[in-house]
């Protein structure tokens, strides 16, 4: 059994399209800096609100990597 350590980042998201896609906008970004990353657990979820509608979602995730 290997041994591993995490280490995690909060992340915010947005899009205007959806909650998933605010996931995936953050974890896309994260991606160019960050190597090795393993979970993301959803911590927060907010929409801003225009005319009665959601105009575009905010999503705060847990990203977890392993250290080299």
């Amino acid at each position: 059994m290997s041994h591993h350590t995490y280490k995690h980042v909060e992340l915010t998201g947005s899009s205007e399209k959806g909650i998933e896609e605010a996931v995936q906008n953050a974890l896309a970004k994260a991606a160019q800096t960050i190597q090795h990353m393993r979970w993301v657990e959803v911590v927060d979820t907010r929409g801003h609100i225009e005319d009665g509608q959601v105009a575009h979602w905010q999503v705060t995730v847990k990203v977890g990597f392993t250290l080299e």
